[in-house]
């Protein structure tokens, strides 16, 4: 496995089994494959046809496993639009991996795409149900922070990820829409659910349609127009009008949304350009979508 990370533990098919044998022997005899993904946070793992295994990657993303087994079965009670993960196992930290790991149910699907997509406007409808089911689970006092710092925070470093690309976004345009989500009044209204990472390698889409909302380590309460960046980061300009219709932000919220997005966007570049082109090749995409939002 490409390392993309300073720190980053090793894993392989080895560790796992050895995970398993010495923590759940009764699936340790199981098949074992590394499941190919863009995603940055974990190694994934199927094992056998009915679960998958995921390990961090970073000490700072290891409480990730502790908050999704923590919130996802509470948060499913509330959810029908789509399926979420089903955490079956939890490991423990052991001298070969330093960090917990969890075993979940095996979900059919590909990460989102355009061509696995049947109807783009459907797919947007759906994840914005997600979404109000999402933002409709009471806020609790204990909830876990989720989210991103304001966006005034993060100028500087954002904007420094947009100049330091090699062409291949217009770094002109980036800075206008940035400097628009700037503008917008900051967000000061009640806290809501978020998921905080709604990109397209954590929409699974299965007989195209969307299926499955993955990846919970981030969930928790903030601004909720964190999770606008589907609008963005996973839908063309059809899918971006109904997923707009179904969660009728305000104009503040939907620039703050779009802010939101190109920070993350933005700073996939630089960072794994030689060790996930794939990820990169999805947020180049990303923001061309906003930049093309943004002139209309």
């Amino acid at each position: 496995m490409t390392k993309m990370h300073e720190g980053q533990v090793d894993v392989s098919v080895g560790l796992v089994r050895r995970l398993l044998v010495d923590q759940l022997p009764d699936l340790a005899d199981q098949h074992i494959v590394a499941v190919p993904s863009t995603g940055t946070v974990n190694a994934l793992f199927r094992l056998g046809q009915e679960f998958v295994v995921r390990l961090p990657l970073l000490a700072k993303w290891s409480d990730g496993i502790e908050i999704e087994w923590e919130w996802i079965p509470r948060l499913a009670r509330h959810v029908s639009s789509v399926r979420l993960p089903e955490p079956v196992f939890k490991g423990r930290p052991a001298h070969a991996y330093p960090f917990v790991w969890a075993v979940y149910r095996w979900i059919e699907g590909e990460p989102y795409d355009d061509g696995l997509v049947e109807d783009e406007p459907s797919a947007a409808e759906t994840l914005a149900a997600f979404v109000t089911e999402l933002r409709s689970f009471e806020v609790v006092a204990f909830a876990p922070k989720g989210g991103r710092r304001p966006l005034g925070d993060l100028d500087e470093g954002t904007r420094a990820a947009i100049r330091s690309g090699d062409g291949s976004i217009d770094a002109a345009a980036a800075i206008a829409v940035w400097e628009d989500a700037l503008a917008a009044p900051t967000w000061d209204g009640d806290l809501a659910w978020i998921h905080g990472d709604l990109l397209r390698p954590n929409l699974l889409v299965n007989r195209g349609r969307l299926e499955a909302v993955i990846d919970f380590g981030g969930v928790g309460v903030g601004d909720p127009a964190t999770d606008l960046m589907p609008a963005w980061s996973v839908f063309g300009l059809a899918g971006r009008q109904a997923f707009r219709a179904m969660l009728d932000p305000d104009d503040a919220a939907w620039s703050r949304g779009r802010g939101i997005a190109l920070h993350q966007a933005a700073n996939v570049i630089p960072y794994y350009a030689r060790t996930n082109p794939g990820f990169v090749a999805i947020s180049i995409r990303a923001i061309e979508q906003i930049i093309e939002d943004f002139a209309r």
